[in-house]
C-alpha cells in the first residue's frame, strides 16, 4: 500500500495469456490493487472495459490502443507483458513516473548495452521509478531458484537447469512460428536469424551472467549453441502445419566457462507435435535444477492445475501462464517500495504469495 494505505494504482500493459492472468488476479484476489488502465494492440479490445476482456463484470475502466493516454494516467506501477518488447516504451512509462515490473525481459540490467542501460536509469532517475524484471524462465527458476538453493551450499562447482517442454499446446501460435521459427528449414534456424531468436539468445546470455554476478562465478564468456531437428511427420499444431523436415525440435545450449570449464549452463530442448529426439538429454517434461558441489542437490519443477484431481488440458496450460504472473504480480509492492532504478531478482526481498490460504482475519 502506499500512503494512506489506499489500494496500489495498476495499468496492464498487454492482455494476451499472460496479461490476462494478471488482470483475473488483481480483479478476484487483490484488494490491495486497483486496474486504472490497460493497453492493447488491437482495434478489437480498444475500448472494451477491462473486466469484460477477462469475462468478469465491468470495473468501469476501457482499454486503450492509445499510448500517450496510458502514459497521463495517474499510477504508480505497470506491469508490462506484451510478447514483444520496446525499449522506448518502457523508458516513456518510467520517466512518467510509473514503476514497471515485467515477465518479459530486463532480468539482468548489468549485462544489457551501456548505452540501454544508462537510458533506463536517466528514465527511472527523471521518474524516480523503479523496474523490475522476473517470470518463469528466464526468471524465477534461472534466478530465484538457484538463489534460494545456494543458501544450502557451502561450495557449487557446476549448475544446471534443464527445460524440457512441448509447445504444441502453446495458444500463442504467433511466437512459436513467426518468433521461434518452428516449421521453418532446420538450416534457417539460427540463434541469431530473426528479431525474436536474437532477443530470445539475449535474455538467456544475460541470465547466464546475473548467476555468475550472484553467486561469485567470475565467468568468462558465454557460449550458445542451437541444434534443430526436423519433423518425421506432418504435425498439425493448431491452425499451423509443421511439414515434415521443417523445424519440429530446437535444443539450446548457454554454457558460462571459466578458464575454459563450464560452471554454468541453461539448455531448453523445445519441440512441437510430441516429437522428441531419441540422442536427446531425457530429464523430466517441465524444469530441472541441479547444482553439483558441496553438497549436490537436485530439485525438479513441473506446475499443474492440479495433482489430486481431473483437470483439462487447457487448465494445465493456463497453470504455467499463472506461474509467469504470480511472480510479477506478487513483486508489486515491493517494487513500489524499492528505490529508483533496477530492483533485479538479486535485490528484492524473497517475493511470496499475497493471499496463500486465503484465511486473512
Amino acid at each position: 500500500m502506499t500512503a494512506g494505505s489506499r489500494p496500489l494504482r495498476i495499468i496492464q500493459w498487454a492482455t494476451g495469456a499472460v496479461g490476462s492472468e494478471m488482470i483475473t488476479t488483481i480483479l478476484d484476489h487483490r484488494p490491495d490493487l486497483e486496474l486504472v488502465g490497460a493497453r492493447v494492440y488491437s482495434d478489437a479490445k480498444n475500448g472494451v472495459d477491462i473486466g469484460t476482456l477477462v469475462d468478469r463484470a465491468p470495473i468501469g475502466v476501457t482499454a486503450t490502443t492509445d499510448v500517450a493516454a496510458i502514459l497521463e494516467l495517474d499510477a504508480d506501477l505497470v506491469l508490462y507483458a506484451p510478447s514483444f518488447t520496446d525499449l522506448d516504451d518502457v523508458c516513456a512509462l518510467l520517466e512518467s513516473g510509473k514503476n514497471v515490473a515485467t515477465p518479459s525481459f530486463l532480468f539482468h540490467p548489468r549485462r544489457i548495452p551501456e548505452a540501454d542501460r544508462d537510458k533506463i536509469l536517466a528514465a527511472c532517475e527523471k521518474g524516480n521509478s523503479t523496474i523490475h524484471g522476473s517470470g518463469l524462465n528466464p526468471g524465477n527458476l534461472s534466478g530465484v531458484l538457484p538463489l534460494a538453493l545456494s543458501g544450502m551450499s557451502r561450495t557449487i562447482d557446476r549448475l544446471t537447469l534443464q527445460e524440457r517442454a512441448d509447445w504444441t499446446l502453446w495458444e500463442s501460435t504467433g511466437i512459436t512460428f513467426d518468433g521461434m521459427w518452428f516449421g521453418r528449414p532446420v538450416d534457417e534456424v539460427t540463434p541469431t536469424a530473426n528479431t525474436y531468436l536474437s532477443f530470445l539468445t539475449k535474455l538467456f546470455v544475460e541470465q547466464t551472467w546475473f548467476i555468475s554476478d550472484s553467486l561469485n562465478a567470475d565467468i568468462d564468456d558465454v557460449s550458445v549453441t542451437l541444434e534443430t531437428v526436423p519433423a518425421t511427420k506432418d504435425l498439425q499444431v493448431f491452425d499451423h502445419v509443421v511439414r515434415q523436415g521443417s523445424t519440429a525440435g530446437q535444443r539450446w545450449n548457454f554454457i558460462g566457462h571459466r578458464n575454459g570449464e563450464p560452471l554454468i549452463e541453461f539448455e531448453t530442448l523445445w519441440t512441437v507435435g510430441g516429437e522428441y529426439p531419441d540422442h536427446w538429454p531425457q530429464p523430466l517434461d517441465g524444469w530441472t535444477l541441479t547444482i553439483e558441489g558441496d553438497p549436490s542437490m537436485r530439485t525438479h519443477f513441473f506446475p499443474l492445475a492440479s495433482f489430486s484431481r481431473e483437470a483439462s488440458i487447457e487448465e494445465h496450460v493456463r497453470a504455467g501462464l499463472i506461474t509467469v504472473a504470480m511472480q510479477v504480480v506478487n513483486a508489486i509492492p515491493a517494487v513500489c517500495a524499492a528505490p529508483a532504478g533496477f530492483a533485479t531478482m538479486a535485490d528484492l526481498p524473497l517475493i511470496r504469495s499475497y493471499t496463500g490460504f486465503g484465511n486473512k482475519p
